[in-house]
């Protein structure tokens, strides 16, 4: 990695296929390299996938095959700005149906149990309006859907 600064994610086994799939569904993205392991450790042999180093929207990342100690929560996850209603169905959809699992908010999960937020820029104007009347009213419609409904949050924010 050439980056100073690189954020490790811990899998069952599992980097190199979640890495994979981030690079297929998100731009900007891609798997740099798979190094095997030079001999055995605790969760896997030698010339297994040990890491996998790649980049989710140009933010570098290296998966880490540590076995199940770990497990991935909502304390860590990537926020993905979205620009439209169509932007955040597809990526959505790609992590929900690719056997992840939705959540709230725009938040859901992949396979892997990291989590995203979904995040239409639409969604981050209206709950930051100056008018914190119209931002209220598109907070409270934010708080009652799963994948966020674009139309619906500018819908409350004028009222």
């Amino acid at each position: 990695m050439t980056s100073k600064n690189t954020i490790c994610l811990w899998y069952d086994g599992t980097a190199e296929a979640a890495a994979r799939f981030y690079a297929e569904t998100f731009p900007d993205s891609a798997v740099r390299a798979v190094h095997r392991a030079p001999g055995d450790y605790p969760s896997g042999k030698q010339g297994d996938v040990l890491t996998v180093e790649f980049t989710v929207m140009g933010i570098p990342c290296l998966g880490l095959n540590g076995g199940p100690a770990f497990k991935h929560h909502e304390a860590f996850s990537f926020q993905v700005a979205t620009d439209d209603q169509a932007e955040t169905d597809c990526l959505w959809n790609a992590i929900v149906g690719n056997g992840g699992q939705e959540s709230a908010c725009g938040w859901c999960k992949d396979k892997w149990g990291l989590s995203w937020q979904i995040t239409p820029r639409a969604l981050i104007d209206a709950i930051t309006d100056p008018d914190r009347a119209a931002a209220k009213r598109a907070f409270d419609a934010m708080m009652q859907m799963g994948k966020i409904d674009i139309a619906a949050i500018e819908a409350a924010r004028r009222g």
